[in-house]
């Protein structure tokens, strides 16, 4: 039985994962046409590539399609509840960096903290007769966040893509997204708040609980995480880069 790795399937999350692998000994490459999403790996025996878009490698990684995968950890941590049960971390690769956060009009000069946003949903509750809109994509996240932080006053409406236009277009006044440099929020009038760092996300190796693990598949990983230099015990909570 082969081990399955799944990777995203195109642009630079692919290419540095190809390069992550390369550096330690481990080709991985595209076969066939652009448009084919099949792949091949050389220097480990028993490896299958799998390519995926990344926002599919937490499900097969939860259904045990795939029994190792590299996303990113805001999208394992967002669709997967209880994520720990379900999937180990291996390494956190080291690119793929992005913050998830939350931001505010500009304008909203009193609103600096989860705190004055708290503030603000309670009085826009009272002032409009219904919440705060937060848009996003990632509601697990999102949620555990504020609810941490005691704010009740919002809803979350669900954007999927220009995320920072929804408060200029009136269907949302605040949102949580993903960020790296942030200019595409200034660009829309936008700002973090000081304490609205949701989660740091980044690239990240994960394993498969519900996946297969024969001796044999367990021997072919074995040698795989001897080759990255990552800890091969599949039970342990969590398991660091040597």
């Amino acid at each position: 039985m082969s081990l399955k790795i799944g990777v995203p399937s195109k642009g630079r999350l692919m290419e540095k994962t190809f390069d992550w692998f390369g550096a330690r000994g481990v080709t991985m490459a595209r076969t066939g046409s652009d448009r084919e999403y099949a792949g091949a790996v050389d220097g480990v025996q028993g490896v299958e590539l799998v390519l995926l878009s990344a926002g599919e490698i937490p499900r097969e990684l939860a259904a045990g399609r795939i029994h190792l995968g590299v996303t990113g950890s805001d999208l394992v941590r967002d669709k997967l509840a209880d994520w720990r049960a379900q999937v180990q971390e291996l390494a956190q690769l080291g690119f793929g960096h992005a913050d998830l956060i939350i931001a505010v009009p500009v304008a909203w000069i009193d609103v600096d903290t989860v705190d004055d946003l708290d503030a603000a949903a309670a009085a826009f509750r009272k002032a409009h007769g219904f919440r705060m809109r937060i848009a996003t994509k990632y509601h697990r996240l999102v949620r555990e966040f504020l609810t941490a932080q005691g704010v009740a006053d919002y809803q979350l409406v669900d954007s999927q893509g220009a995320t920072e236009g929804t408060v200029k277009n009136l269907t949302a006044e605040a949102i949580a997204d993903i960020t790296s440099s942030g200019e595409t929020l200034r660009a829309n009038h936008l700002k973090i708040l000081s304490d609205g760092l949701v989660h740091a996300s980044q690239a990240t190796l994960f394993a498969a609980r519900a996946a297969e693990w024969p001796p044999e598949t367990q021997a072919t990983f074995r040698q795989l995480a001897q080759q990255l230099g990552v800890a091969d015990d599949l039970q342990a909570g969590a398991v660091v880069t040597r």
